[in-house]
């Protein structure tokens, strides 16, 4: 035995490989791999559990049934052991220091890893930034310009159709957003929420001087708006656009906008403006934070000296009001001189980021995962395999200082392995010469080997079966 070798319990660290590891085979296998005699790790293959030795500490387990069904034990079906399996290679990427030292280039493989820690914790924070932004809304404000055009068609005489001989105009409404730079337009009637035209009520009548566009969740987005009547002479009409707010916005009481400085806004703004306004004037109670304690301009107008906090959005639904709608006073005009007359006009609308859609993609792309994945699995392949060149080097190092010591205590360290994997109290001596299976019984061992071998292979696919079915 090499001085200095010392044994565990359970194991032998052999000279010059890391505990655990598992001797490679060159040409000729010294010893068959996996547990003794390639059979159940309880007892040799061949022994029928009515035939035990007394001095046999453990019961063989019947045909087909593993030592861990045996001891009333789970038995981890093909998708558990894959999924073992890559958990324990994800954390195989690190090169261990003997190998740093033998080899001193292997530090820059290093420096890559650490660096790639860095490049996935600071894409993962990015991540969570974009999720958290995604979150609140994104706007921008871009310039609807609408265009209001009206022609004219005198009545014809001679028309063989009803609709050519009496006089009509055409009022049309359009728009579109000025230097859009998404590929994809929105349409006109996407910026609203409802859109009224009111014509003269003296020349049509209460009952046909409205018309009115209504948002449903039904309805189909259009370029445009037309409304056709019958008439010569110009009328004066006014339009109300409703602008469809995302998110909802609301006009505030008069009181409480010139104490904010708001006229519009959206409920999470005011309710930030007024927190704004609280901490500005130190309204908060200096003993219990919950509460503040109002001003004269804040008692006005909540009605009261003192409240919490958290019923101010309670509070708030009686000081918002439906926003204003855009009113736009405009002349159809039947000069037959001027057949076609427009006006336009700017309007202010709040639209996407198109930003937040590049951010959305950014989280849903998986282009390269699968890239990466294979690189990563080519990693870890090869530090695999020089984890493995590693244990054949101190290998051939150990037995070519002292092949005829190193040999014995392998052979001790195997004689060792075999009783505490076997658990038994026989002769292992006697066990590890040919002769001892040469006897009559080793026939029997061989046919029940494969038999338990068969029976396992069976029940694996019974229950991969069952798995796959439910």
């Amino acid at each position: 035995m090499t001085p200095g070798l010392q044994h565990p319990p359970t194991s032998v660290q052999r000279p010059g490989m890391p505990s655990g590891a598992r001797m490679p085979h060159q040409g000729a296998p010294m010893g068959p791999p996996g547990s003794p005699y390639m059979g159940s790790p309880a007892v040799r293959p061949g022994l029928a559990p009515a035939g035990m030795e007394p001095a046999r500490k453990r019961a063989a387990p019947p045909p087909g049934q593993s030592q861990a069904q045996s001891q009333g034990q789970p038995v981890p079906t093909a998708p558990a052991r894959s999924r073992s399996a890559k958990r324990r290679k994800m954390a195989d990427k690190i090169l261990p220091q003997r190998i740093r030292e033998l080899v001193p280039e292997s530090q820059a493989y290093m420096d890559l890893l650490a660096f790639e820690r860095k490049l996935d914790q600071t894409i993962m924070r990015k991540r969570v930034d974009i999720q958290e932004a995604l979150k609140r809304p994104m706007k921008q404000k871009r310039k609807l310009r609408l265009y209001i055009s009206n022609t004219f068609n005198p009545a014809k005489p001679d028309a063989e159709d009803s609709d050519g001989s009496i006089a009509s105009w055409e009022l049309r409404v359009e728009g579109k957003l000025l230097d859009d730079p998404s590929k994809q337009k929105r349409k006109f009637s996407s910026f609203f929420k409802s859109l009224v035209i009111e014509l003269d009520k003296d020349l049509y009548g209460p009952d046909n001087h409205l018309v009115e566009w209504h948002r449903t969740p039904t309805t189909q987005e259009t370029d445009g708006f037309q409304v056709k009547r019958p008439g010569d002479l110009s009328v004066r009409c006014t339009l109300l656009l409703m602008l469809d707010y995302q998110p909802p916005q609301f006009k505030l009481d008069p009181r409480l906008a010139r104490l904010l400085g708001l006229h519009t806004q959206s409920r999470s703004a005011i309710v930030q403006a007024l927190w704004q306004y609280v901490k500005t004037n130190r309204l908060q109670d200096s003993h219990d934070k919950e509460y503040i304690n109002g001003d004269k301009y804040f008692q006005q107008i909540f009605d009261c000296p003192r409240l919490k906090f958290s019923e101010i959005p309670q509070r708030l639904t009686a000081l918002l009001l439906p926003p204003d709608p855009i009113v736009i006073n405009h002349v159809i005009s039947v000069d037959p001189s001027d057949q076609k007359k427009t006006a336009c006009y700017d309007i202010d609308v709040e639209v996407e980021e198109p930003l937040k859609g590049q951010m959305s993609s950014f989280l849903l792309s998986t282009a390269n995962q699968q890239e990466i994945s294979a690189l990563d699995s080519k990693i870890h392949e090869t530090i695999e395999s020089i984890n493995q060149l590693k244990i054949q080097r101190d290998f051939m190092l150990s037995f070519s200082r002292d092949p005829k010591g190193y040999v014995q205590d392998l052979l001790r360290s195997q004689n060792r392995d075999l009783k505490v994997m076997t658990d038994v109290a026989g002769n292992p001596e006697e066990e590890r010469r040919a002769e001892f299976y040469h006897q009559p019984w080793s026939q029997e061992a061989v046919s029940r080997y494969f038999y338990c071998k068969i029976q396992q292979r069976r029940q694996e696919l019974e229950q991969s079966l069952v798995v796959r079915n439910t």
